[in-house]
């Protein structure tokens, strides 16, 4: 018999499974799709509040290194729902203190739930388009220190990271 921790490592990789097969729905032309990709994110971070009102932040060393992982991407696409977001980013915290959760990853967590609050991102994750055929971030605080601040937490410089958005 399955304990719970490894019931709850399935439940989350399978939402993930479920988010990365649905991702293409959320720039949809299609309105019935973009509803599909709402409902399917606001089901999963549902979940994922009642996961961490139980658990706190679910590590690697709860649920397994690519259920911890799912888990960061299901607080990643609850951009409806901040609430979710900012209880992910402050358990996650916590977790990158005690070396519990990924540094990098937190940093695109940060950056995801600032850009939705309307804020400047710090670490230059997310991309509000493309101009000119490049991706273009959100405001970012300080972005001549963008480079420095991904390299404190171990991701690429923004040139590198963008240039697998960009067309070869």
């Amino acid at each position: 018999m399955a304990s719970e921790f490894e019931a709850l490592a399935a439940e989350l990789t399978a939402m993930a499974a479920a988010d990365h097969e649905a991702v293409r729905l959320a720039n949809s032309a299609d309105p019935g799709e973009q509803l599909a990709w709402r409902r399917l994110t606001v089901r999963h971070a549902d979940r994922l509040g009642e996961v961490m009102e139980v658990h706190g932040w679910p590590t690697a060393e709860l649920v397994g290194e690519d259920a911890a992982r799912a888990a960061w991407l299901i607080a990643q696409h609850a951009d409806r729902q901040l609430d979710v977001q900012r209880r992910a980013l402050g358990l996650m915290e916590r977790a990158v203190c005690a070396g519990a959760a990924s540094p990098g990853e937190l940093a695109f967590l940060r950056d995801r739930t600032l850009v939705n609050e309307g804020r400047k991102q710090v670490y230059g994750t997310q991309i509000a388009g493309v101009r000119d055929g490049a991706p273009v971030p959100w405001p970012c605080e300080e972005p001549e220190r963008m480079d420095e601040r991904r390299a404190e937490v171990g991701i690429p410089p923004f040139a590198e990271y963008v240039a697998r958005f960009s067309p070869a």
